[in-house]
């Protein structure tokens, strides 16, 4: 299978923002007032192969957990799509 892996990555809430909190004032400086907070992240895709889509899962986890992420500081979710060859 050829897959795409769509992951995003988060500071975990406990975790000060500096770069969320300049956004956030920002916007209220330019009268975004429903604005609340910001949270600045990073959006990453990697193209893979797999046998299944276990196998897939299995793969982005681990990347995630061993490099993509710091785990101490930061959350991550994900998305597989199948792409056409």
């Amino acid at each position: 299978m050829n897959l795409l892996a769509k992951i995003y990555v988060t500071l975990k809430g406990s975790v000060l923002d500096p770069q969320g909190a300049a956004v956030t004032h920002a916007l209220h400086a330019l009268s975004y007032d429903a604005v609340r907070d910001v949270r600045i992240g990073k959006y990453m895709e990697v193209s893979l192969i797999a046998a299944s889509e276990t196998e897939a899962h299995e793969l982005v986890r681990g990347m995630c957990e061993r490099l993509l992420t710091n785990p101490v500081i930061e959350t991550y979710t994900y998305e597989l799509a199948e792409v056409e060859q």
